[in-house]
């Protein structure tokens, strides 16, 4: 076997050359292009990383189980906690990219058209790996119309695969403890117990909250994506964090939700830096530029049905005791 080398093994030969700057090709040198084209680079890089990571998550929840005993949800939270502060880099990447007043950026600018981030294949994979759907997509009328033919079939043949949305969905509602063989005469109370006290803190103002319930844990409606059976293992999972089984199942929910504030969090540094840079001009890929990026910041949220639970949270001291035998099952034994 022959030696290492450092430069061979990370292919600097073909990263350190791929910075071709269209102002030179044209004859009008513009300094801060270098700048432009390393940092969307570097943004390509990580993208390719997050999809090694949510991909390798998808794949432990795609056989229906998460076995608890052998560390695979473990692994789930310190791959997706991966992810999280990957989206912190990204975040502070913009800071280098501020650097770059709007005049510098007007040298090459027209220069990129029709190229925009617009038309980055890695960031609409991770979205659509990650759980939104076309149908939920902001401008969705042209979201792949900037794409080559290739790679709008490549968008929309993620339309037919299960989402980690989809797959973190079917794991709640197989979790097991609100079956009946857990609790005292083949009943399951908790819930209607759970209702009565939801009912009870409702203040004036919120009388209409009380159809949430069913809603959402009951019959269910269209607009969710998480059924009622999952959104009942999360209640409980949220309720009974504490409890050792639920420990990681608790930090694998936090971590979805983390995953959509950091990248509810990109996308508002970058819809700050294009208003910043180019005003309320349209995109070089011809979308409404400040416009579409406030769009698809407030409505891109992923796990926010995750987030909507909190609404049904009560303090520790109003919990239903739980039967011996699940708080058994809910425990570790030695």
């Amino acid at each position: 076997m022959s030696d290492v080398y450092y430069p061979d093994y990370l292919r600097l030969d073909k990263i350190l050359s791929a910075q071709e700057l269209e102002s030179v090709k044209q004859g009008r040198p513009a300094h801060d292009e270098m700048l432009f084209i390393v940092i969307h680079q570097a943004y390509e890089l990580w993208f390719k990383q997050i999809l090694h990571e949510v991909g390798s998550v998808a794949d432990l929840f795609k056989d229906h189980h998460v076995d608890d005993n052998n560390g695979d949800l473990n692994i789930a939270v310190h791959r997706m906690q991966r992810v999280v502060t990957i989206l912190e880099v990204l975040v502070h990447q913009m800071d280098v990219m501020e650097t770059m007043t709007p005049l510098d950026f007007l040298d090459f600018r027209d220069m990129l058209r029709p190229a925009s981030g617009f038309q980055s294949m890695q960031f609409k994979v991770l979205e659509a790996r990650l759980g939104l759907r076309m149908e939920a997509r902001f401008g969705k009328q042209y979201y792949t119309s900037q794409l080559r033919p290739d790679h709008k079939a490549e968008i929309e043949a993620l339309e037919g695969v299960p989402t980690l949305l989809e797959l973190v969905n079917a794991w709640l509602a197989r979790m097991p403890f609100l079956e009946r063989r857990f609790w005292p005469d083949g009943s399951v109370p908790f819930f209607e117990r759970l209702e009565k006290l939801y009912a009870d803190s409702l203040v004036q103002g919120e009388e209409a909250n009380a159809k949430l319930w069913k809603d959402i844990f009951v019959t269910g409606s269209a607009e969710r994506r998480l059924s009622p059976a999952a959104c009942r293992s999360a209640l409980f999972i949220m309720l009974y964090r504490d409890e050792p089984i639920f420990q990681q199942a608790f930090r694998f929910l936090e971590v979805l939700l983390d995953i959509d504030a950091g990248m509810a969090t990109w996308r508002s540094r970058h819809l700050n830096m294009v208003h910043r840079m180019i005003g309320l001009r349209v995109g070089t890929g011809g979308s409404t530029g400040k416009a579409y990026l406030k769009g698809a910041m407030d409505s891109h949220y992923i796990f926010s049905e995750i987030a909507d639970l909190s609404s049904f949270l009560f303090e520790r001291r109003k919990l239903p005791a739980l039967p011996e035998e699940l708080k058994g099952a809910l425990r570790f034994r030695s």
